[in-house]
């Protein structure tokens, strides 16, 4: 009876890698965008926040996940880390929008405008910083 090691044959399973920088920041950037909704649905609930508060905050949900999708753009890059990172932010906010407009079928405002140009500021800032953080 021969005994087949797990691990060892764990290391032949191929393994699935995203190597575009724009497609690995915008699935980090859902990423950091669902555990923000999360916790604010959560706040909202559970904690003391109204809903006046709720653009606000929501704001900075969308700043946060564009500045950590631009940070991943960046480092895949390895250069020109502002671009990739102004690119993601730009393509994340479009997204927001057209997925804000299909749902509730909202229009441009000026709040629109705001978010666009803050992820736009915070995904070109993590650009910077992806690039110049240190591969492991």
């Amino acid at each position: 009876m021969s005994s087949i090691n797990p691990m060892k044959s764990m290391k032949n399973v191929p393994k699935a890698q995203i190597t575009s920088p724009m497609l690995s920041g915008i699935l980090y950037s859902a990423i950091w965008l669902a555990v923000g909704a999360l916790l604010l649905a959560s706040l909202l609930r559970w904690g003391s926040m109204h809903e006046s508060e709720l653009p606000l905050y929501s704001l900075a949900v969308h700043g946060l996940a564009a500045l950590a999708g631009g940070f991943v753009a960046g480092k895949r890059a390895g250069q020109r880390g502002w671009y990739y990172g102004a690119l993601l932010g730009i393509v994340y906010g479009l997204l927001v929008l057209l997925i804000s407009f299909l749902a509730s079928n909202s229009g441009v405002s000026l709040r629109t405008l705001t978010m666009l140009g803050e992820t736009l500021a915070c995904g070109s800032f993590g650009g910077i910083i992806g690039v110049n953080a240190k591969r492991s």
